[in-house]
C-alpha cells in the first residue's frame, strides 16, 4: 500500500526546579513545571519553498526582511504554465520573452502577468514502472536506463519517487533526494507472473494478472503530487496497456490535470510477449496520447531497443530544463470547477508543447 511520512511531534522533557533556602524554610513543593514544546518535523517531500511558477520576477522580498511570523500568500486566481517551444525540426528554442507569445482561454486572450525563461526550477518527478508480464524482457533496461536518467536529471533541489504497477499499485519508494535510493527501489521491481486473490494495493483487484495504469496514473497524481508545489512531471515506462483498472483514462488525465503534472510516456514493448501468445501488436498507444498531449507531455515509442530509450530520456531532460514559465489571472474569475481550455501562440508559428486545459477549483492560497 502507499506509505506517507506522517508529523513526528519531538517533545522536550520538563524538570521541576526546587529551591531550597537556608535554615528555616520549607521545601517548595509547587514548582511549576516548563511547558512541553511540541515542533513538528516538515513532512518528507514538502517543499519548503512556494512555486517560482506562481511569483513574479523579482517582487520577492530578500529573505532577511522577512520574520519567521510573515507569510506571503499567492492569489488562488493565477494560473501558471510550464511549456516547451520548438522549430519545425523539433528543436528547442530559447531566449523568447513573453512579447513572443499569446495566451488564450476558451478563446479569450489573457494578460501575461509574469514571464521567465527558466531551466533550473526545482522539479518533483515520480517514476511509474509497468512490472506486468508484458514487460519481462525490457524490465533490465528501463532499470538501468531510467537509474542513470534520474543521476543526470536531478539536483538538489529536485526530488523524485517510484511507484511499481501491475495487478495493483505499490509507493516503493517515498520522495526523496537520493538518487542512490530511487535507483536501488527501480532494481528492487520484479515482473508480476501472476497473484490468486485481491492485490495488496489501494485499488484491489481480483485479476491474477493485469496492469493498473490508469490506477497508478490517478494514485500519483491524487496522492502524490496534488500538494506539491513547482513543476511536476510523471514518467511512465510502459507499454500503454491497461487491465484491471478500476478508474478510467479520463480519470487519470483529470487527475494529472488537477495536479498541474506533466505526463511522459515511455512505450517500452516486449515484442518475444506479444509473438508468443500470438497477439499482432499493443493498442495502449492512443490512450497514452491523450494522456500526454492533455498534460503538456509527449508519447515516445522506443519498443525493446536500448539505444531508444537513453536517446527517449535524453530528450525528456532536455525539456524538463528548458521550460518556459508565465502566469496569468484569468478574466473568468468563477472557481466552479469547470474544464477551460488553454491555448499557448507563438508569433513566430514555433510548436508549443503545453498542458491543453485546466479546472477551475479553489485551492488554498500557497505561502511563500
Amino acid at each position: 500500500m502507499f506509505k506517507f511520512s506522517a508529523y513526528r511531534y519531538p517533545t522536550f522533557s520538563a524538570a521541576l526546579a526546587i529551591v531550597s533556602i537556608l535554615i528555616f524554610l520549607a521545601t517548595l513543593s509547587d514548582a511549576a513545571p516548563f511547558a512541553l514544546a511540541q515542533i513538528p518535523s516538515i513532512p518528507k517531500g514538502q517543499p519548503t519553498e512556494a512555486p517560482p511558477a506562481q511569483k513574479p520576477g523579482d517582487a520577492q522580498k530578500p529573505e532577511e526582511d522577512q520574520t519567521p511570523a510573515e507569510t506571503l500568500k499567492v492569489s488562488v486566481n493565477v494560473v501558471g504554465l510550464f511549456f516547451n517551444v520548438k522549430d519545425k525540426h523539433g528543436t528547442l528554442m530559447p531566449n523568447l520573452t513573453k512579447d513572443d507569445f499569446t495566451v488564450l482561454e476558451d478563446g479569450k486572450q489573457q494578460t501575461i502577468k509574469y514571464f521567465a525563461a527558466e531551466s533550473n526550477l526545482p522539479l518533483t518527478l515520480g517514476i511509474l514502472i509497468d512490472s506486468s508480464g508484458s514487460q519481462r524482457n525490457v524490465l533490465d533496461m528501463e532499470k538501468e536506463v531510467g537509474g542513470a536518467f534520474l543521476r543526470q536529471i536531478l539536483t538538489d533541489k529536485d526530488e523524485a519517487y517510484v511507484i511499481d504497477f501491475n495487478v495493483d499499485a505499490s509507493l516503493i519508494q517515498d520522495f526523496t533526494r537520493d538518487v542512490s535510493r530511487l535507483r536501488a527501489a527501480m532494481n528492487k521491481v520484479k515482473i508480476n507472473t501472476g497473484v490468486s486473490g485481491m492485490g495488496g494495493g489501494p485499488v484491489p483487484t481480483t485479476r491474477q494478472a493485469g496492469t493498473v495504469l490508469y490506477d497508478a496514473v490517478y494514485l500519483s497524481a491524487h496522492d502524490m503530487l496534488a500538494k506539491e508545489v513547482g513543476r511536476k512531471a510523471m514518467i511512465l515506462l510502459t507499454d500503454g496497456e491497461d487491465e484491471g483498472s478500476q478508474l478510467k483514462i479520463k480519470d487519470a488525465i483529470e487527475a494529472a490535470l488537477k495536479a498541474d503534472a506533466i505526463v511522459y510516456v515511455l512505450l517500452c514493448a516486449d515484442r518475444g510477449f506479444y509473438g508468443s501468445y500470438g497477439l499482432g501488436g499493443y493498442s495502449g498507444e492512443s490512450e497514452m496520447r491523450k494522456l500526454t498531449e492533455a498534460t503538456g507531455g509527449r508519447v515516445i515509442n522506443v519498443g525493446n531497443k536500448f539505444d531508444k530509450l537513453k536517446e527517449a530520456f535524453d530528450q525528456i531532460a532536455a525539456e524538463l530544463r528548458s521550460q518556459y514559465n508565465l502566469g496569468y489571472t484569468s478574466t473568468n474569475p468563477k472557481l466552479d470547477g469547470t474544464y477551460r481550455k488553454l491555448e499557448i501562440k507563438s508569433k513566430e508559428n514555433y510548436k508549443i508543447q503545453c498542458r491543453a486545459g485546466y479546472y477551475a477549483t479553489a485551492r488554498e492560497p500557497l505561502p511563500q
